[in-house]
């Protein structure tokens, strides 16, 4: 009985709120002569504060229009422009500015969703060793890491010099299917120099062999599992909105697969920085070591000035708003 009546006290509690949201929203059209998305484009700043409450104006508002319009086709954008200003009896000749500010955050809006979907097709695909594009990449990357050593055979031990776990490295992608593989490739590719220093670094010993060998630092991680699995925690970021701030402070127009590559060559960078400051005794502490590291990048993106540090050169191309 008790749940019950808990439970409908919340269920009134916000009916009420929203009741008296909407009582809000009326005072403030009649009193400011603009409506909710007016006075979020002409009083917040561009990029994600203003991106982030257009979407969930829209998403809230009681009318279909607007709630479908955070979905609709990229190519349908400005017909759902005019027909959101002819809707709120918004003249596009006296505000023009307002226009543009709507189709600028509606095409971050969409554009997110429609990275999510990329990015997830890319996830579900699993490696094929019959597909030629496939065995390509993988040659590739090891060209790119390893420029100076040919690979003997496409079976082959070689692969734990890059932190593969054994002779054949499709096995290690079934959790992330190709997206890890195409992560990888780009970051080996884009950003060479500082690809091929990690990869130099996570092949130093434990801490145990560093004290007997008396070296300068312990790493020692497995270069590409590690990039798998920061390749996931891209993914979640992505997935679950955290990356939204981001992404509507760099990307001038829709996000992109290539600004999700970007993203993750930074965490990839800043996550080998962190391992090194963390100074872990040994491989056991990774995700103990992975997980403080997602928190710290969850809490740098709960800033709606946030936009992860385009300071490598994979990332030479992000456009800061």
């Amino acid at each position: 009985m008790k749940h019950f009546l808990r439970m409908l006290i919340q269920v009134c509690l916000y009916f009420y709120c929203k009741f008296l949201w909407r009582c809000l929203k009326f005072v403030m059209r009649k009193l400011t002569g603009r409506c909710e998305l007016q006075r979020i484009c002409y009083n917040t700043k561009p990029g994600a504060s203003r991106t982030m409450k257009i979407e969930t104006s829209l998403r809230d508002s009681k009318s279909k229009l607007l709630q479908t319009s955070v979905s609709v086709h990229p190519d349908a954008i400005e017909k759902t422009i005019d027909d959101i200003m002819e809707l709120k009896k918004i003249n596009p000749d006296i505000n023009p500015q307002l226009g543009i500010s709507l189709q600028a955050c509606l095409l971050q809006i969409v554009g997110y969703r429609n990275l999510i979907a990329d990015v997830e097709k890319l996830r579900r695909e699993s490696y094929d060793s019959d597909n030629p594009q496939h065995e390509e990449m993988l040659l590739k990357l090891w060209k790119f890491l390893k420029p100076n050593t040919p690979l003997e055979s496409r079976i082959s031990k070689q692969w734990c010099e890059i932190g593969f776990q054994g002779d054949d490295p499709k096995t290690d992608f079934r959790g992330m299917g190709l997206l890890g593989l195409y992560n990888l490739q780009y970051f080996a590719e884009r950003d060479a120099a500082a690809a091929q220093q990690v990869l130099s670094d996570s092949l130093k010993f434990s801490k145990a062999e560093w004290e007997k060998k008396r070296m300068d630092k312990a790493i020692g991680y497995s270069f590409a599992i590690v990039g798998i699995n920061i390749t996931d925690l891209a993914y979640n970021l992505l997935v679950s909105g955290a990356l939204k701030t981001h992404f509507y402070n760099i990307a001038p127009e829709a996000p992109t697969l290539s600004h999700f590559q970007q993203t993750f060559c930074y965490l990839m960078h800043e996550f080998h920085k962190f391992w090194i400051e963390e100074d872990p005794m040994d491989i056991m502490e990774f995700n103990r070591v992975r997980e403080k590291f997602r928190k710290r990048i969850i809490k740098q993106l709960q800033n709606p000035d946030m936009a992860l540090c385009p300071h490598f050169a994979a990332s030479e191309g992000l456009i800061n708003m």
